[in-house]
């Protein structure tokens, strides 16, 4: 307590210099939260009035429930905003310790009035809190009975029971017809003032809309024809050709014709064209379009009743127009039934016109699945096409019959919605399912090995780009996968559609998947983390350019040298995937607080075998600093003598003189000793040793070999070739040239002209052979077993060991020597 207390007055001056600062400040971002909370409370209490009045529409619900659960996560920010102001007060309090005991020294005036401010603003924030919290359970409470609700009124439009009796008939029959006399008139009327009134703007959006209808039916012909075109072929195309054509054949005209129907209604809504009353009437009949287009497209590129060739199932020709005609009876029938409810409920007809109407489509739907198990398709093996045909397996029939019966059973009993929704899902999801199978089976085969070469696509590909057997298999597996998208983001959006879903419940849904994934305390962000793969690919394209910027712009014009501009574009090159690694890491919501945590784990690897890669990074950035060397330079360490070819954070690439690569630790170039040829500059002495027997003249050999080295070009004349008299041999005696070269690289070609220059100027001089070679005499040594040893070792040794006679200096000094061997090859000499 003395040193909390010691504490606060050191610091009383400061506090009392400005006593009313602190206060705003720390009080303000209550202030702020109080704000916001009585705004959600407002906001809560006009949703929940917003809800009781849509009890009944579907739709509608669906959005407040978005909206509802928007506003629970803004309340529960609000409450999670003012806790790190909570733990700063906690923590300040225990600095300050509990207020003394009875009896015990009073504390200071300051640390008691410091203590009281911070209890009363943790009050006030634990109120705030309390409320967020209160406010969080009501908008949780209001988000489920939105879901019961819409539950319920699901079960209900699809349980509903009506009673189905002659007066019910009569009454929509006499609805009917005043029906049909107010749609007469309403599109009569409207017809006249578009004509009258809004001539320009109907031909107008009509024109756009023709054009944009022509530009997708061209531009699809153009881009995707050898996807959907079938070709007349004498012979079946393969399983993988069949099936890309079926499910691209469905999937671009009706994509197609979805462009068409959305441009034609924007364009006439956006001039202004339709009235509210002819909207949805024109929605629902391109809708219809749409739907029939589908489902045409689909049964014709599966049934294929005209090309039996390209026909996916194995049914008889007769068979299969049969079925194509009755899928497309029954898409017709229902997209009719969903037409004149709409017209129904624009007109504002009683319901039971529109019982009356499901009644009847849900009948003929129930006929015609009847009758479609009277088709006979199934051709047995062996038998072709063009046959009769057997009838259909007796689950098959049963399902058929079964379900036409139940369909029919079930309108007629009163439960008109559910057998209306069973009938519609019959022919759109199993329409939907269908392709999403032609479409996984498609993919499925385009991504097997050596597929893609054997299709239409493939051999367009390899003919037009020149993709090889390998690109060609990664095109394809790139092709599966992207099918496979296509399938799940485009249909499974629409049986949901079909099942009673609406359309903000999947974006809900969607924004739930991509951003908000919980994985225990663990979240997760798709979408962030694709934007922060997106940002990292993005930094280190501009990286790279960066790099061939400044190395062939910048420091290329400024003759910079060659190792140093290396090590520029090596650093900058880490630099910025470090900062595009960063910016990434942050943009897909990694807190990058927790690399503390990696730098934690990664010290302990390094204790258990990570040391060695760190020494060499460590190096690799010494090495790119120091420049002890630079690509291009001529190095030499341990057995490993080559240029060196790059240097990475790991290793440096170093391409020996057989034109072998080795990849040498950076840890090595920093502990061991380096030799580097053309470290400063690339000025270097070459030496090139020369042999000669003792009848030769020393100072003539001397200027004769400074002669040659004058005459060549590359020979420096500042420093000046030095001739050696190096050392006296047995038989020889032993000169040395040393020239100095402006570039040591080119030491080998040098070496070698000087050498055949010295051998054809001795020779023409008379200086004798610079290697001399004598055959041994026989008087030399006397005849026995030593003679014939020698002649023994001559003989095995080859042309490239000689033997030479006692020099006659020797032998008059008395000393007796045996024969020894020459090599050819000198000491010293570097290639």
């Amino acid at each position: 307590m003395f040193a909390a207390s010691a504490a606060v007055m050191a610091q009383e001056p400061a506090v009392q210099a400005t006593p009313q600062q602190p206060v705003a400040a720390a009080a303000s971002p209550q202030a702020q939260a109080a704000e916001q909370l009585d705004v959600a409370r407002k906001n809560l209490a006009r949703l929940t009035d917003q809800t009781k009045n849509a009890a009944d529409d579907d739709s509608r619900l669906a959005e407040l429930k978005v909206e509802v659960d928007a506003a629970t996560k803004q309340i529960i920010s609000i409450s999670v905003a003012t806790r790190p102001r909570l733990d700063e007060i906690k923590a300040r309090l225990a600095e300050l310790g509990d207020p003394p005991a009875e009896g015990a020294p009073p504390e200071t005036d300051v640390v008691s009035q410091e203590r009281k401010r911070l209890l009363a603003e943790r009050g006030e924030i634990n109120a705030l809190t309390g409320t967020a919290e209160d406010l969080s359970i009501q908008t949780t409470k209001l988000s489920n009975g939105i879901t019961a609700t819409r539950r319920a009124l699901f079960s209900n439009t699809l349980l509903k029971h009506t009673d189905i009796n002659g007066s019910m008939v009569m009454d929509a029959m006499a609805s009917l017809t005043l029906e049909r006399q107010a749609f007469t008139r309403t599109v009569g009327s409207w017809l006249t003032f578009a004509w009258n009134f809004k001539r320009l703007q109907l031909l107008t959006a009509l024109f756009l809309s023709l054009c944009a209808a022509l530009v997708l039916l061209l531009g699809t012909r153009k881009l995707f024809f050898p996807l959907i075109h079938r070709e007349p072929l004498s012979e079946e195309p393969g399983y993988i050709t069949r099936l890309s054509v079926a499910f691209w054949s469905t999937m671009i005209p009706t994509a197609a014709m979805a462009v068409f129907a959305a441009t034609s209604y924007f364009f006439l809504q956006a001039f202004k064209v339709l009235r509210p009353d002819i909207a949805p009437i024109i929605s629902a009949t391109l809708a219809i379009c749409v739907a029939l287009l589908f489902v045409s497209t689909l049964s014709n590129a599966v049934l294929a009743p005209k090309q039996s060739i390209w026909r996916l199932v194995r049914v008889s020709d007769r068979g299969a127009r049969r079925l194509a005609l009755s899928i497309f009876a029954m898409a017709a029938i229902n997209g009719l039934d969903y037409l004149a409810g709409t017209i129904s409920e624009v007109m504002g007809s009683p319901v039971v016109l529109t019982v009356v109407k499901s009644l009847i489509a849900t009948i003929i739907t129930g006929i015609i699945l009847m009758a479609m198990s009277l088709i006979k398709p199934i051709v047995p093996a062996g038998e072709t096409l063009q046959g009769q045909g057997k009838p259909w397996p007796r689950a098959v029939f049963l399902l058929f019959v079964f379900t036409g019966i139940l369909l029919i059973i079930a309108a007629l009993a009163g439960y008109v919605g559910l057998a209306r929704f069973i009938a519609t899902q019959i022919v759109m999801t199993g329409a939907i399912l269908v392709t999403m199978y032609i479409g996984v089976l498609t993919g499925k085969a385009v991504a097997k090995q050596n597929a893609l070469a054997d299709t239409v696509v493939g051999r367009y590909l390899e003919k037009r780009f020149g993709l090889e057997q390998v690109a060609l298999d990664q095109t394809g597996l790139a092709a599966g996968l992207g099918i496979y998208v296509l399938v799940v983001l485009f249909f499974i959006p629409l049986i949901l559609l079909q099942w009673g879903f609406q359309i903000a419940d999947i974006e809900a849904w969607a924004y739930r998947i991509f951003t908000d994934i919980n994985i225990g305390s663990i979240k997760i962000s798709i979408v962030g983390i694709l934007a922060g793969i997106l940002l990292f690919a993005g930094g280190y394209v501009v990286t790279r350019w960066f790099q061939r910027w400044l190395d062939g712009n910048v420091m290329a014009r400024s003759r910079v040298d060659t190792g140093v501009r290396n090590s520029v574009k090596t650093g900058i090159g880490y630099l910025g995937i470090g900062l595009a690694g960063l910016i990434g890491i942050s943009a897909a919501g990694f807190d990058l607080s927790n690399l503390a945590l990696v730098a934690g784990a990664l010290s302990l690897g390094v204790g258990f075998g990570l040391q060695n890669i760190v020494s060499n990074f460590v190096s690799g950035l010494i090495l790119l600093v120091e420049r002890p060397f630079k690509v291009g330079d001529w190095v030499v360490t341990g057995t490993t003598e080559g240029f060196v070819k790059r240097i990475s954070v790991r290793a440096t690439e170093i391409e020996t003189f057989q034109r072998q690569t080795i990849m040498v630790p950076n840890s090595l170039f920093i502990n061991a000793s380096v030799g580097n040829w053309t470290h400063k500059n690339k000025l270097g002495r070459s030496d090139i040793p020369v042999t000669v027997s003792y009848d030769s003249a020393p100072r003539q050999v001397m200027e004769t070999l400074l002669q040659i080295a004058a005459i060549h070009p590359l020979v420096l004349k500042n420093p000046e070739p030095q001739a050696v008299f190096t050392a006296f041999g047995d038989a020889t005696m032993t000169f040395e040239l040393r020239v100095y070269l402006a570039d040591i690289v080119n030491g080998n070609g040098v070496r070698n002209d000087l050498r055949l220059a010295i051998y054809e100027r001795f020779k023409d001089e008379g200086l004798g052979a610079p290697f001399p070679k004598e055959e041994l005499e026989p008087e030399t040594l006397p005849p026995g077993p030593e003679a014939d040893a020698v002649a023994l070792g001559a003989e095995a040794a080859g042309p490239a060991t000689v033997t030479t006679p006692v020099p006659e200096a020797f032998k008059r000094s008395g000393t007796q020597r045996r024969p020894r061997r020459v090599t050819v090859d000198g000491v010293g000499d570097r290639d």
